[in-house]
């Protein structure tokens, strides 16, 4: 283990430096996006390759045992790929495409052996209540059966000797922040260094005390600010995780730096190898042998981020095409009404408190467009054209903000809301109004939402009013699922006839 993995990559001017390598650098994410691309597209690999295997595997058994007679054979050809689709979402489910699993040989052979039987086990139910017995062969379902688990298996060594090789050069490092300096850190990092399987590169550390206490370096970690300047550091730099290295007696200042790490979407843990209280091992995530305790993770992550992606990218592209009929159509009716350009933009809040331009139509007159949004529109606002007026009561001004979904995906179809830099509730900025408001920031923000579907869209010109979008934004991220998704753009078209608040 060397000790380049617990020093902070850091300049002489106590700024974090990029990882040097062009295979890094082709994985690495920009500053302020999702720091588990180079994982994720390891097990999105993983997950075609076996996909691939599962279905080769039953054709070529079909092939060589009916080939011969084409109209026996051309009923495989729909059963194969829907087993394949199947095995590799029962896989998924069980998590055997988690990088820890795909790195290690043996970790989940037990668990993908089980799982191979249940898909073959479903089919035969399957087969036996269509009454299909006499259309498909034994021989044939039992050899794939068996020549397909030995394959995956092979696939499984060959796939952990790749990750092996991946890691070897740093595509599976977390970068991580220390939370709290001092003989705490001091013995983390000793701890670490003698790990030989931990996956961590220590950027820096945090720490709210300005004494002898909390020196500006500790083991050659450079202390790189206060807690409150994390959230700055996040947002310049890819972070993964931040580790607590504070002792569980210091529980208040766990507890107040913990609210001030809330809003940011990455993972936080307590380190757990200094705790004289033991638990079982099942309780502690590791870091190498390690244990922390997992004290919140990030909404979105790893697969869930890709099943969302695919679900802004494709579907989102399937309606801008459908659409675009209908927005030029409003394109030529916003020109017609008054004079000025079509389309209007907006900065606002994006994911991580990153500012974003997002599209609209323009629903104002031009000399009183409010980029700002400093003053929130009002039911029979002057500002507002004729066109402007309907097309912001049915939300049709929004759909410009596909472009922003499928082209430069800095929305997504569902999510919270972004709103303005300078939007208020009554005269003060959202951020001075709810405590932690920043937190609905932890995910990508959407055209459509929970809050939106509940009958909170529109104006917020009062505190409480806020207070419900905010609760229900948080109450979205800490509960998302892919159904959730679609189930809240089913119920939106309902939500946009009854026209509520929107002005």
């Amino acid at each position: 283990m060397s000790a380049s993995n617990v020093t902070p990559r850091t300049g002489q001017d106590g700024q974090i430096e990029p990882r040097e390598g062009r295979f890094r650098r082709f994985f690495a994410p920009r500053p302020g996006g999702d720091p588990t691309l180079g994982p994720l597209a390891f097990s999105a690999l993983a997950c075609v390759l076996e996909a691939l295997l599962i279905a080769a595997s039953g054709f070529l058994i079909a092939l060589l045992y009916v080939g011969d007679r084409p109209a026996i054979f051309s009923e495989y050809l729909l059963p194969v790929p829907l087993l394949a689709l199947a095995s590799i979402a029962i896989f998924n489910s069980l998590g055997l495409y988690e990088i820890n699993v795909l790195r290690r040989f043996a970790s989940g052979l037990a668990r993908l052996a089980s799982a191979w039987t249940i898909v073959f086990l479903m089919a035969f139910t399957l087969i036996f209540f269509l009454k299909m017995e006499g259309v498909f062969s034994r021989v044939v379902f039992g050899s794939w059966y068996a020549f397909g688990l030995v394959g995956l298996v092979t696939a499984r060594f060959a796939i952990a000797r790749l990750g092996h090789a991946l890691a070897a050069r740093g595509l599976f490092r977390r970068r991580a922040i220390l939370v709290g300096g001092g003989p705490e850190a001091d013995a983390f990092l000793a701890a670490l260094k003698i790990q030989p399987g931990h996956d961590l590169d220590i950027l820096g550390l945090v720490d709210d005390r300005t004494d002898e206490r909390s020196p500006a370096e500790v083991a050659g970690v450079k202390k790189l600010g206060d807690v409150a300047s994390l959230p700055a550091i996040v947002r310049a730099h890819p972070v993964d995780l931040a580790i607590f290295t504070l002792p569980v007696t210091a529980e208040g200042r766990i507890i107040k730096m913990l609210g001030a790490l809330n809003v940011l979407p990455i993972d936080i843990r307590l380190a757990a190898h200094a705790q004289k209280l033991k638990f079982k091992p099942r309780h502690y995530i590791y870091f190498g042998s390690l244990p922390a305790f997992a004290i919140s993770d990030r909404p979105v992550a790893g697969w869930a981020t890709f099943q969302k992606v695919m679900l802004d990218r494709v579907l989102g592209g399937l309606i801008l095409v459908a659409l675009l009929p209908l927005m030029g159509l409003i394109a030529l009716l916003v020109k017609l009404d008054s004079p000025g350009p079509a389309l209007f933009r907006q900065k606002r809040f994006g994911f991580n408190n990153e500012p974003i331009e997002v599209f609209k139509f323009r629903s104002m007159y031009t000399d009183k467009t409010d980029h700002d949004a400093a003053k929130l529109a009002t039911r029979d606002d002057p500002r507002i054209t004729r066109v402007g007026r309907f097309i912001r009561r049915t939300s049709l001004d929004e759909l410009p903000q596909l472009i922003n979904v499928v082209i430069y995906g800095n929305l997504s179809l569902v999510g919270p809301r972004p709103h303005a830099f300078k939007a208020k509730a009554g005269d003060r900025l959202y951020e001075e109004v709810i405590d932690g408001y920043f937190a609905r920031h932890r995910v990508k923000p959407g055209m459509t939402g929970w809050a939106q579907i509940n009958g909170w869209r529109g104006e917020t010109d009062t505190s409480e009013k806020l207070q419900k979008r905010v609760e229900h934004d948080l109450h979205y991220i800490e509960n998302w699922s892919l159904l959730l998704d679609v189930s809240i753009l089913v119920m939106t078209p309902f939500a946009l006839i009854r026209g509520e608040n929107a002005y």
